[in-house]
């Protein structure tokens, strides 16, 4: 994956969402990596995952055959999708000072990694990567899922 130039506006947008500006919103986190041409589907309609971009709570971000994709959501976990993937964010919380934490994402296709942040930190049980036919809790950090 590649990094462009607008790290700078990145960094910004993800200072306001992990100081809370942003954090009481939707938004889980954003597009931090991107490679080919990426989108995220919200409630039926599809944009560009651009560098940036927020993802919240009900995305899909899918991938095709000549892109991937990297995730950062506020908690400082991190998302990393390969060609021919799909991750559905079904839940994400992250209020620590009301201990109120929970994510929950579906792998519904490709290669994707994950490697946990705060919310498995403070609450391992608040953590879920579901699969078709498989559910993981997260007690680790990192685990790499592969769904054909």
């Amino acid at each position: 994956m590649r990094q462009a130039a607008v790290l700078p506006s990145v960094a910004a947008a993800f200072v306001v969402l992990v100081t809370g500006t942003a954090a009481a919103g939707p938004f889980a986190g954003i597009v931090k990596t991107t490679e080919g041409s990426p989108v995220i589907v919200h409630g039926g309609a599809s944009r560009p995952a651009t560098l940036g971009a927020f993802v919240e709570k009900g995305d899909t971000v899918r991938t095709d055959a000549k892109s991937a994709i990297g995730l950062v959501f506020s908690d400082d976990t991190i998302i990393s999708m390969g060609p021919n993937s799909e991750v559905a964010i079904d839940d994400y919380l992250f209020e620590p000072a009301g201990r109120q934490l929970s994510f929950v994402a579906r792998v519904l296709r490709g290669t994707v990694g994950y490697l946990s942040g705060q919310i498995a930190k403070l609450s391992p049980k608040s953590v879920r990567l579901v699969m078709p036919t498989a559910t993981i809790g997260v007690r680790g950090t990192h685990v790499l899922i592969s769904v054909k």
